[in-house]
């Protein structure tokens, strides 16, 4: 029968604080029980319970709940010291896996002071809307291709359609692309989801026409029809806010790993 912990092993980056001694006790906690001797306070109790269930925006915890991470804390202060009695704090597999415990939880650590300390800012985000939202508005396009791996047979192709031949039914005899069992159809989507040739093409076409020279991309060649295109709205900023904030704090991020990286000696000796 599989057994249950007293504890949660989600909770690894607090069993590792109390491992290391970092939850001690400052003079102002309020000490909610002690277990042979060792106090477990209010500080400890509130971090558990932000690791355990989240940020729960500003609710209270019922007194059920506070009852039951207090016994959580309890157990787990138990098992830590029997840990500490029996030694298992110096096996050498129990310190490496402590030493990785460590450099996550310093790792996220720097990553959220970063973010503390370089706040996201409304120009910020205006910014990253111009050019991550509105520029990419615009138009889409529905339309349908044919893949083929060689130029003489996407000839072939056109000269068929030249002649009458239905798009579609040619591109489920001939294409090997994905959306040939489909007649090639790829639906709609916006310059900016397909390669630079393939959308290059699609933009000069108008609805109805299909390309009269063979588009050639890293798949293949294409012979594409296009067959409706429509103006697209920009969401509003205010319904992207939270997305446009994600994406200043990655540029942030990445920007400071760049940073690192331009001011260290790294070399890749082998290949995992």
């Amino acid at each position: 029968m599989k057994r249950t912990l007293p504890f949660s092993l989600g909770t690894c980056a607090l069993v590792l604080a109390g491992a290391l001694h970092l939850g001690s006790a400052q003079a102002a906690d309020k000490v909610l029980a002690t277990v042979n001797g060792t106090a477990i306070t209010q500080s400890t109790f509130e971090a558990y319970a932000r690791m355990r269930l989240g940020q729960r925006n500003g609710h209270p915890l019922t007194e059920e709940q506070k009852k039951r991470l207090l016994d959580e804390l309890i157990n787990r202060e138990l098992i830590y010291q029997d840990a500490l009695r029996s030694g298992l704090d110096k096996d050498p597999e129990v310190r490496q896996e402590l030493e990785e415990l460590k450099r996550n939880l310093l790792t996220s650590m720097r990553i959220r002071r970063l973010l503390r300390d370089n706040p996201v800012s409304e120009a910020d985000m205006r910014q990253m809307y111009q050019t991550q939202v509105q520029a990419e508005a615009g138009k889409e396009y529905k339309a349908r291709h044919i893949l083929v791996n060689s130029e003489q047979e996407a000839r072939e192709i056109i000269k068929e359609l030249r002649q009458g031949a239905d798009f579609a039914e040619l591109a489920k005899a001939r294409s090997i692309g994905p959306s040939g069992k489909q007649g090639g159809d790829l639906g709609w989507f916006s310059g900016s989801q397909m390669v630079k040739p393939f959308s290059e093409a699609v933009a000069q076409m108008k609805p109805g026409e299909f390309s009269r020279i063979p588009v050639k991309t890293q798949f293949g060649w294409h012979v594409i029809q296009l067959e409706e295109v429509r103006d697209v709205e920009p969401p509003s900023f205010e319904r992207v806010r939270g997305q446009l904030e994600t994406i200043v704090q990655d540029k942030t991020i990445s920007e400071y790993i760049q940073s690192l990286k331009g001011k260290a000696k790294i070399e890749v000796k082998a290949q995992p």
